[in-house]
């Protein structure tokens, strides 16, 4: 009788045969507990096993050890754990855009490679992010930077390379990669001009892990495309640059940017959105859109829905009388430089931002825009009145960062230790405005998760964006400093160093990294804190230290 054939995996060689023609050689064979069941019958029995007792069987014996590790039984075990849904790589998101499952690996058989997914890898790493179980290295930048100067560093997860880059200014700013290990300069097109890098971009359209374009924004206004090679460093090289016709507030500096090539979206400083195209190797702007009532901090979203169809999503802060925050959602839908739109679209009314040019190859198709505070219409009646005191008790006197992967939207709201609340005081008689408060249930330690519901519109009567409160999300101990989201998991990293990873799906939430003693917030204040992460590890950015957490242990 054949053994049980395995499913592919890295496993030891079978340690005995199962045939008639070695049971007649031996009439008499001498029982054993390993050869007492078939590989069938005991491959049978851990199927029914948890994944505690599966682990505990591979320390039996080698051949228990085989069947215990099997491909088949842990990929039940992982739907059985963690649900049928894949966790993809940072960037894509369910909104429209591919969602990749998590890195295959590859296995050579009769000098052929098959691609499969290591099942009980994925249950590692996953578990792993659940308990918050890591392990830490630190990288200090002292060696590229200057010490005399407080500055933030920005940084990047692309597949094993670490791309990271430090915004103090001097004459010929300079990116990092690390693994391999490369630099590259953003020297301004201006000559001795001191400068810094105030944002970075990866192309998202790029298909390999070999090579992936990035656009790197200087403080003149100034940005250039490079092309980035993973595996030699060395043939990376600048693609083109871009220098605006006027430094205005508009263009300079820029503060945040997505790609997805041949698009390129920015925001600036004064929250303007310029629209660039890049099909040609001559960078065109072709949209610039402004607002007046969304402020930062915000995050920026871009999928795909269609192959010439772009959906931007924009979080950002919004004002609420009189002296309070909020959050908000801008959706923008951008035709593609080789569609067809309507001749007759117009800009949605609800949205905040206004164009301020003619439509071009990239045209705004609509906008529509959901915030999280929203006052009824008409009449109130006593549903409506206390759905809107909950509202108004979400309202912060401060926001220390928002961010979105599209479907899931978390605000961090600011601490006191940077504005600091004054008590209410009554009007003096000269009628002076007395000085406000957050309301009583606002803790600058709770994260407010909501969901943002964009639904297609039709021909028919739709129902309108929602922007709509989920849950607090509580165990940080201290203010937050900044976030990372992406794909339904949020990494928060907090003024004293603590470190939380947050599924938003289950909302529940696990500490990687306990606060640190001794350190103070204008430690961390000083230096502006960054946070990134992808499917295997955590990075973060104190000024000129950089610490990675690896989950693949």
């Amino acid at each position: 009788m054949s053994k049980h054939r395995l499913s592919p995996a890295p496993l030891p060689p079978a340690k005995r045969l199962h045939n008639l023609s070695e049971c007649s050689k031996h009439s008499r064979i001498r029982l054993t507990f390993d050869n007492a069941l078939y590989d069938e019958l005991v491959f049978c029995i851990f199927s029914h096993l948890s994944w505690i007792d599966l682990c505990a069987a591979q320390a039996t014996n080698k051949n228990w050890a085989r069947l215990a590790t099997d491909n088949a039984l842990w990929k039940a075990q992982f739907l059985k754990v963690f649900g049928s849904r894949l966790r993809g790589a940072r960037g894509f998101r369910s909104d429209g855009r591919e969602v990749k499952s998590l890195p295959t690996r590859a296995k050579t058989q009769d000098n052929k490679v098959e691609e499969y997914k290591d099942w009980k890898w994925m249950f590692r790493v996953s578990s792993n992010w659940r308990k918050g179980r890591c392990s830490t290295e630190g990288v200090s930048l002292l060696h590229h930077t200057p010490i005399e100067q407080s500055y933030q560093t920005h940084v990047l997860v692309c597949g094993s390379t670490t791309i990271i880059a430090p915004t103090f200014e001097c004459v010929s700013p300079a990116i990092y990669l690390i693994e391999p290990e490369f630099k590259l300069c953003c020297r301004s097109t201006y000559e001795n001009t001191q400068a810094s890098i105030t944002a970075l971009a990866l192309d998202q359209s790029t298909a390999t892990n070999e090579q992936t374009r990035l656009a790197c924004f200087i403080s003149t206004g100034e940005f250039s495309v490079y092309s980035i090679d993973h595996i030699n460093p060395s043939t990376s090289s600048r693609k083109s640059t871009y220098t605006p016709h006027r430094r205005t507030s508009r263009v300079t500096p820029i503060l945040q940017a997505v790609y997805h090539h041949p698009l390129l979206i920015t925001l600036s400083e004064a929250f303007c959105l310029c629209i660039y195209d890049l099909s040609s190797d001559r960078v065109t702007l072709t949209q610039t859109l402004s607002s007046y009532t969304s402020f930062p901090p915000s995050s920026l979203v871009l999928s795909t829905p269609s192959p010439q169809t772009y959906k931007l999503i924009l979080i950002y802060a919004l004002p609420v009388y009189p002296a309070h925050w909020s959050v908000a959602a801008t959706e923008l839908m951008i035709a593609g430089p080789h569609s067809s739109p309507s001749p007759n679209v117009t800009i949605a009314s609800s949205s905040s931002y206004l164009v301020s040019n003619e439509p071009s190859p990239l045209t705004i198709l609509s906008t529509r825009t959901a915030r999280a505070l929203d006052v009824p219409q008409g009449w109130v009646d006593d549903r409506k009145l206390r759905y809107l005191r909950e509202q108004w008790g979400r309202k912060v006197t401060r926001i220390a960062d928002t961010q979105s992967d599209g479907k899931w939207v978390v605000l961090a709201p600011g601490d006191s230790f940077f504005e600091q609340a004054t008590p209410t005081v009554p009007a003096s008689s000269s009628g002076a405005a007395s000085l406000h408060t957050s309301s009583s249930l606002y803790s600058p330690t709770t994260l407010q998760l909501y969901r943002l519901s964009l639904p297609v519109p039709s021909s028919v009567s739709s129902s309108p964006p929602k922007l709509t409160f989920v849950r607090s999300l509580n165990g940080q101990l201290g203010p937050i400093s900044s976030l990372a989201l992406a794909d339904g998991r949020c990494v928060s990293f907090g003024l004293n160093g603590s470190i939380w990873v947050w599924d938003l799906e289950a909302g529940s939430g696990s500490e990687v990294a306990s606060p640190q003693p001794g350190l103070t917030y204008s430690d961390i204040g000083l230096w502006q804190s960054r946070v990134t992460f992808d499917e295997r590890r955590i990075i973060t950015t104190t000024g000129r230290k950089i610490e990675t957490r690896t989950f693949d242990i």
